[in-house]
């Protein structure tokens, strides 16, 4: 009985909130990469790694609006049976996201305004605690309080990228990456006040999710910045044009807004 307690549908207004938080996520990464794209920042003539990163990143997106939209409609079923697609999905966004920033940080050491260890470590962890953050969830769908917060916790990490896109970063130097990070918190913080409005109290898995995500981008900017840090960086990038660069971030000559 507890059990079909916990997985009753949750009130409509807690899922509405839930489901416009998803889209606003969604289209604020979506957004990046396509103005990105218009303004001839990016292209398709790249390395099959970026493609079939974006490929998997985008089906990623599909299935968080899809589970939010079927909750919406109250079609538990179907939003469980889609969701079990999660189990291989996240483990290939690891795999994908993995190799695309190993590839970019080789082939041009990463956006120039930011320092190559911070850009190819702290992705790196961010992209994992996403993913740990992630299973964490689905371990827990049972639980809607913690499966839905957890969740979003973990796709705000993945607003970095599209944020990044928005954001004025070059005029950041050199706290662009910092400042990223720190705007994707954002949304949690967000979810925690509606939690406080509605409920009177800040659910845990806010608490446990943010202060994890928290932990991991502190970690991995120590692990960036240190002997260490530089030392796997230069290894990684060894005799390629990513280590052409300078490591720390810079404005390129002649380079304009």
């Amino acid at each position: 009985m507890a059990t079909q307690a916990q997985t009753a549908a949750a009130p409509v207004g807690t899922t509405r909130f839930y489901t416009i938080m998803a889209w606003i996520m969604s289209v604020i990464i979506i957004a990046g990469f396509s103005l990105n794209l218009a303004m001839g920042r990016s292209s398709f003539d790249v390395p099959a790694a970026y493609h079939v990163h974006a490929v998997i990143f985008m089906s990623w997106i599909g299935l968080y609006l899809a589970q939010h939209m079927t909750m919406s409609a109250g079609a538990i079923g179907l939003h469980r049976s889609l969701g079990k697609l999660a189990y291989f999905l996240v483990p290939a966004m690891v795999i994908a996201g993995s190799a695309v920033m190993v590839v970019v940080a080789r082939r041009t050491g990463g956006p120039f305004f930011f320092n190559v260890s911070e850009f190819l470590i702290s992705n790196l962890a961010t992209l994992w605690c996403f993913a740990g953050l992630a299973m964490w969830s689905l371990s827990r769908r049972r639980y809607n309080g913690w499966h839905r917060r957890l969740m979003l916790v973990a796709m705000a990490i993945l607003t970095g990228p599209g944020l990044g896109r928005l954001l004025p970063l070059p005029l950041m130097i050199p706290y662009s990456w910092t400042i990223t990070v720190c705007v994707t918190f954002l949304f949690p913080i967000i979810g925690m006040i509606a939690d406080k409005r509605r409920d009177g109290r800040v659910h845990p898995a806010y608490i446990w999710g943010t202060g994890v995500y928290a932990a991991v981008f502190v970690l991995s900017m120590l692990l960036a910045y240190s002997p260490l840090g530089y030392a796997i960086t230069d290894w990684v990038i060894a005799g390629t044009p990513g280590a052409e660069r300078p490591m720390d971030a810079f404005l390129p000559p002649g380079f304009t807004m």
